[in-house]
């Protein structure tokens, strides 16, 4: 994932991961009967 570039392209330096944790979501799934995240 960028986090810099010129001008108007990519999601500049302030952006990262926490400019997008409003769009994420944790989700467990179950595997041979033991839960595990994705």
């Amino acid at each position: 994932m960028p986090f810099g570039g010129f001008k108007q392209s990519g999601i500049g330096r302030e952006g990262g991961v926490e400019g997008l944790a409003p769009f994420l979501e944790t989700k467990t799934i179950l595997l041979d009967g033991m839960p595990s995240q994705i």
